[in-house]
């Protein structure tokens, strides 16, 4: 059975003791990345997104039936 996806994709930051930033898709596992700054690490994180649906959906391992999706600020 495929799995539906979301129509929202809640992104969560965090800055680092470091003063890196952390950008986590809660919705997608395995989708997390680090940035040099909030909007970096957010913008990463939505890239890194899509390149993860774009590969479920070609290897039939996602059902899409979204004629849209949105990234939200958690």
């Amino acid at each position: 059975m495929l799995k539906p996806i979301s129509n929202y994709f809640t992104i969560e930051t965090e800055q680092e003791d470091d003063t890196r930033w952390i950008a986590e898709i809660l919705e997608i596992s395995g989708v997390l990345v680090y940035g040099n700054s909030q909007q970096q690490a957010i913008t990463k994180a939505q890239a890194l997104a899509l390149r993860v649906i774009a590969d479920k959906l070609e290897h039939g391992e996602m059902a899409f039936g979204l004629t849209s999706f949105e990234f939200v600020a958690a």
